[in-house]
């Protein structure tokens, strides 16, 4: 079931994803070679808890960290490590949720570590546009097919593929609330949007193919052809204005 949110819920989402996009940038900056995703993920938890929230993600579904930190070719959901140390040339995602006042903000972001190559910048830069591309057709009266086809569209026109196995979602008083959010679709199927409804939009965009394997940890997703993955996203509200990003810096 779809629950719209009204004007004040709107509010207090928009407060939750201030505080998400903060400790996930706040990581961002912090990303070197030499740091540890561990050290990445106690910036993200300190954060949220200075600023009044909880991590969405610690504990969810047994979930051991405070954030998803994926590198390289891992997809999404990546536990951090203290032994897990970035080295120039990689490539980070990084999940975050906060979960505050009875509301959630989610976001991820793949950030560069040092000087990464010509097609890592280019696969991220493309996965970037892509979820704007799916924004962008996050109106009233459009449905989730429109998202997920202009998600798909800009991806694979530049040979790209997009993961299918994982799919965006609505976001309010629980992380993971309906509707599913597609990055592939038909225009003019599916859900259709209204004001009120509030969901996150989350390209994972592969180098390669787009199948993708869980390890034995039950969690870690990492492309099957071992090649590079990116992964941006942001909360969205469908409004009779557009689509108003909740979890803006």
């Amino acid at each position: 079931m779809v629950i719209l949110k009204s004007a004040r819920d709107l509010s207090v989402m928009r407060e939750a994803g201030r505080i998400s996009s903060g400790a996930l940038h706040a990581a961002g900056r912090a990303v070197r070679p030499g740091v540890s995703t561990l050290e990445l993920d106690t910036i993200i938890r300190e954060y949220i808890e200075k600023h009044g929230a909880r991590p969405s993600f610690l504990g969810y579904g047994g979930f051991p960290a405070s954030a998803c930190i994926s590198v390289n070719n891992v997809v999404i959901h990546g536990i951090p490590g203290k032994d897990q140390i970035l080295r120039d040339g990689d490539i980070v995602s990084i999940d975050t949720g906060a979960f505050y006042k009875g509301w959630h903000g989610d976001n991820a972001y793949t950030f560069p570590c040092g000087n990464v190559s010509e097609e890592a910048k280019h696969l991220m830069e493309t996965t970037q546009k892509a979820l704007f591309e799916g924004i962008s057709k996050a109106i009233p009266g459009n449905r989730i097919g429109d998202i997920g086809a202009a998600v798909q569209r800009y991806a694979e026109a530049r040979s790209y593929s997009v993961v299918r196995d994982f799919v965006g979602h609505g976001v309010g008083a629980k992380l993971h609330e309906d509707p599913n959010v597609p990055n592939y679709g038909t225009p003019g199927h599916g859900v259709r949007l209204l004001p009120g409804m509030v969901i996150a939009i989350e390209p994972m965009i592969n180098a390669g193919s787009r199948r993708v394997r869980v390890l034995e940890d039950g969690w870690t997703t990492v492309t099957a052809d071992g090649r590079l993955s990116a992964h941006f996203e942001h909360t969205v509200a469908i409004t009779s204005k557009g689509p108003v990003i909740l979890t803006q810096p």
